[in-house]
């Protein structure tokens, strides 16, 4: 509990960055009703690459379970109606979610805390005069990285916006076009109808379906208008992913791996990796929002085919987000701890790689399959001559 209190005093970055560690896989309202619970749960002891253990980490699941469901049914009067459905629903996602891979959720917990005691002991030592000019810059760099953040969701959110009353105006378009050929369909069965009566039906019928067409003409000008204006909006999302992206890895996530090279020949820690990994997942989810988006863009045009050069936009911008996110999944799956720089013949060691956006892709697609295979120098030279002549 006294973890929690702290965290929630923390300030400007610090708190954005503690924030961003909540989501859909742990909603803040449980960390903050089960605080006290959460933080004297022995999640450490867990040993996540150990298969024998997920009993026990089924045991914690369970355990979490049974009491967001504690919490739910002490919850009355009229404040706690609310607050007794919502945390009842949250029991329930959790089961649903981690009863399969309780490993994740102890991963997940354990990912939380060290980063909330990361950011308190960062915020304390700085309130103490510790940090200097090298925290001022890292706060200002990091800042500007979150800035770049709302603004991406706040460009997601609007092309979401869009591409709904893009979809409702195509789903009317379609009824009215319906009308038309029923229209249609009336006057040609007017041949049946004595001449007097269908001299003065035809009348009408053809005024309507005059009317009709020329709402669709101009109606379908305005939807063609809409989705171009949808692609280049999502052309302008995709840019700024890309600026983010190479700022994140081309940047934030070079200089981490220097500072473990130099770990590894007696330099200083390289830090942790929770900070970048909460950059990537956030960078993982708002692109994997606009490619979904770009996706629907084209189940809405193959649905309503209309003139012009829409198909060709939205194949580029797939194929565009496509390349984001491949690059994205391929540079953020690291090597968190290299073995010695130096080895003796038939001497073991160990290493530990750590995909940066796996808990935000693995919501959406198969975690990957990892496989190991040692190489000599040599190898590894030939491997890298191989990958740059191909690119």
């Amino acid at each position: 509990m006294a973890m929690w209190i702290q965290a929630q005093q923390l300030q400007g970055d610090a708190l954005h960055q503690m924030q961003a560690l909540y989501g859909q896989h742990f909603p803040i309202e449980v960390r903050h009703y089960l605080a006290q619970w959460i933080e004297s749960q022995p999640w450490d002891s867990v040993d996540l690459d150990n298969p024998g253990e997920e009993a026990k980490a089924k045991r914690l699941l369970d355990n979490l379970v049974a009491e967001l469901q504690k919490k739910a049914q002490v919850q009355g009067g009229e404040d706690g109606f609310l607050l007794k459905i919502k945390l009842g629903h949250l029991a329930s996602q959790f089961k649903s979610t981690y009863d399969r891979c309780p490993f994740e959720l102890v991963r997940c917990i354990k990912h939380i805390l060290q980063s909330e005691q990361r950011l308190v002991q960062e915020a304390t030592n700085a309130s103490s005069g510790g940090g200097g000019q090298a925290m001022d810059t890292l706060s200002q760099r990091h800042q500007q990285i979150n800035q770049a953040f709302e603004e991406l969701r706040l460009a997601t959110q609007e092309t979401e916006n869009e591409l709904r009353k893009l979809q409702h105006s195509q789903e009317y378009f379609i009824i009215q076009y319906q009308e038309n050929l029923r229209i249609q369909a009336q006057l040609s069965s007017l041949s049946s109808v004595p001449p007097a009566e269908r001299t003065q039906r035809e009348a009408a019928l053809q005024s309507k379906r005059a009317t009709v067409e020329a709402w669709l003409a101009r109606e379908a000008s305005t939807l063609q208008k809409y989705r171009l204006d949808l692609a280049d909006q999502h052309q302008k999302t995709l840019g700024l992913l890309r600026k983010q992206q190479t700022l994140i890895l081309d940047e934030e996530l070079i200089q981490w791996k220097r500072r473990q090279q130099l770990a590894g020949n007696g330099g200083p820690h390289e830090g942790g990796l929770d900070v970048l990994q909460s950059w990537c997942e956030k960078l993982a989810d708002l692109i994997w929002q606009n490619r979904q988006q770009i996706r629907r863009c084209e189940h809405l045009t193959q649905q309503l085919p209309l003139p012009g050069s829409i198909e060709e936009l939205l194949t580029k911008l797939n194929a565009d987000i496509t390349d984001i996110i491949s690059a994205l999944v391929t540079s953020t799956f690291i090597i968190e701890k290299q073995p010695p720089q130096v080895l003796k013949t038939q001497t073991k060691f160990a290493a530990t790689v750590r995909l940066l956006v796996g808990g935000k892709l693995n919501v959406h697609m198969n975690p990957p399959q990892v496989k190991a295979v040692i190489v000599s120098e040599q190898q590894a030279k030939a491997l890298l001559k191989n990958e740059s002549t191909h690119r």
